[in-house]
């Protein structure tokens, strides 16, 4: 199992307008193999990202997601807000899960090396 995080840097004037975009965003996602859930953190205090959070099966699956034809149209609009709208670039952030309290038998991700985005 991995996770994903996203960090998202929003300007406060812009909060509004990114959270409704979530909102409304395509689900693409919620239908591929091996993707287990999607939250989107809203930071509480001032200069942190929001972060969008996202469960996998296993990196595989994530990568599959990353190559996919959803994946391009779930993010088509992903580049319409100003760019005033970001006060600093994103970081994406994968991280292995070794250890999960709730699944005392969870199967290891096994260590993957570094992620390289296109």
């Amino acid at each position: 199992m991995i996770t994903v995080a996203n960090r998202i840097y929003v300007a406060p004037e812009y909060r509004e307008e990114f959270e409704e975009r979530f909102r409304n965003r395509a689900r693409l996602v919620d239908g591929m193999p091996g993707f287990i859930s999607n939250q989107v953190l809203r930071p509480v205090n001032e200069g942190d990202p929001y972060v969008v959070f996202t469960l996998w099966e296993s990196r595989k699956d994530f990568e599959n997601w990353v190559d996919s034809e959803e994946f391009r149209k779930g993010h088509a609009q992903s580049g319409t807000m100003p760019k005033e709208a970001f006060t600093q670039s994103n970081k994406l952030e994968l991280h292995e899960v070794f250890l999960d309290s709730t699944q005392p038998d969870l199967k290891e991700e096994p260590r993957g090396g570094p992620f390289k985005v296109h």
